[in-house]
């Protein structure tokens, strides 16, 4: 079963967003990957926020670039967990309309927020919250995490 549902504004956003697909490979994680804009497929996205939870989503990761209102609005339509995912666009401000947009949500309405352009973070954060209730991605988590760690110390003895 589908468990994490990765969604972005446009095509351009998907340099970034295959960095969440890859890391949500690596531990085996069921996705589905589709192309949602919250300005120019209003009733796509409604469709696809309503129908999340029906479709056995446990997290949805959305990256969106520029104005960036597409977690706030999925997130807005649904229980389910929403990472946000800030892409530096062609039309942004250095990236910070994007951050801002997605990090400043009312309360009530959530969105998890990782740094401009870290959809691997999201891909990650996403595997922490299946974790939760999933012993076995729980481990090989742990495994990854213990991973960065030797990689860090391997690299400290050539120094």
């Amino acid at each position: 079963m589908i468990q994490v549902g990765i969604i972005m504004g446009s095509k351009s956003d998907l340099p970034v967003m295959q960095n969440a697909i890859d890391i949500l490979k690596e531990f085996d994680v069921k996705i589905e990957v589709d192309i949602v804009s919250a300005h120019r497929t209003p009733r796509k996205m409604f469709e696809y926020a309503e129908n999340a939870k029906k479709r056995g989503l446990k997290v949805i990761i959305a990256g969106a670039g520029g104005a960036a209102h597409l977690p706030g609005m999925i997130a807005s339509l649904t229980t389910i967990p929403v990472i946000g995912v800030p892409v530096k666009s062609s039309n942004s401000l250095d990236g910070w309309d994007s951050i801002l947009s997605i990090l400043q949500m009312p309360n009530g309405v959530p969105v998890a927020t990782v740094a401009l352009n870290a959809a691997k973070n999201a891909g990650i954060l996403a595997v922490q919250i299946i974790a939760t209730f999933d012993t076995s991605l729980g481990d090989k988590l742990e495994v990854y995490k213990d991973s960065l760690g030797k990689k860090v110390l391997d690299s400290s003895k050539t120094i």
